[in-house]
């Protein structure tokens, strides 16, 4: 499938390649040699790389998160996480945060092209806990304006919320509901699963993602399994690292009969390439 709104301005961008030691604006993008979108902020350039959501049972990959790195030609760099939590002013940080989504959006979507209509796995983006209040107008605009320039499908993007303090679920609310009317699917975060169960009751999510290290209340993950499942909303465990996990989250669903999805170390680290995207590519041609 091709987005030609998208192809264009690759191209536009392949004709000015730059290189990552080039002295570009906070706000440039340009590509690299492999065709990797690359933007810089302040004295940093950053890339994307993603890591699969996994179904278990056949480990399909039905969702790729996206990760905000520092740009290397020769690995996938490193996670920076952090570079929110130090971005000086408000301005500053929804800045950043845009330009790492247009980079996301970018890098899933001139591969994603490889799969059939429909067949590409949804692309989740977290959304900094800073940016819940530093947005003073209505979230979600400017970045469904940057999709629909690219003539980009927003349907299968996913934003994550990040975890919040009970007191901040108002805002939590007030921004999921502006999200919403720019037409995004939407996941919140949870410590736990009893802290999944509130926000299930509350916030009523497309998706709800848990740490997948904190399942020591067995009931508590039967209960939000069941009455995730009720409710069509999807639960997605995170930070799936070791075995023993595994084997705790294949037997609640083996015993709950329901759909379990996990992403961790245990199966994939972090990459710019997009799972599946060259397999995909190479049957089309065919």
């Amino acid at each position: 499938m091709a987005y030609q709104a998208l192809d264009a301005y690759l191209e536009r961008l392949n004709g000015s390649i730059g290189n990552a030691g080039a002295a570009h604006s906070s706000s440039k993008v340009w590509l690299d040699e492999q065709g990797r979108a690359i933007g810089r902020f302040f004295n940093t350039s950053l890339t994307s790389a993603f890591q699969p959501v996994r179904s278990f049972g056949d480990g399909s990959v039905i969702a790729n998160e996206a990760f905000a790195r520092s740009y290397s030609e020769i690995d996938d760099g490193l996670h920076l996480w952090k570079l929110l939590d130090q971005a000086a002013s408000d301005d500053e940080s929804v800045e950043l945060d845009r330009l790492c989504r247009m980079l996301h959006a970018i890098n899933y979507y001139r591969q994603a092209g490889a799969f059939a209509p429909g067949q590409a796995p949804e692309l989740h983006l977290s959304v900094h806990a800073r940016l819940l209040a530093a947005v003073n107008n209505n979230h979600g605009v400017a970045y469904r304006r940057i999709l629909s320039a690219l003539e980009l499908p927003h349907e299968r993007i996913v934003l994550q919320l990040p975890v919040v303090t009970p007191n901040q679920r108002w805002l939590l609310n007030y921004v999921l509901d502006n999200y919403r009317r720019n037409g995004f699917r939407l996941g919140v975060s949870a410590n736990s699963p009893l802290e999944a169960l509130g926000l299930l009751d509350k916030v009523r999510p497309d998706l709800i993602k848990v740490d997948a290290r904190e399942l020591a209340d067995p009931d508590s993950v039967a209960l939000l399994l069941l009455r995730a499942g009720e409710q069509g909303v999807r639960v997605f465990f995170k930070r799936v690292e070791s075995r023993e996990v595994f084997d705790k989250l294949e037997q609640y669903g083996s015993a709950l009969a329901q759909p379990i999805y996990a992403q961790g170390y245990l199966w994939d680290t972090p990459a710019a390439a997009l799972p599946g995207a060259a397999a995909a590519g190479s049957q089309a041609a065919a």
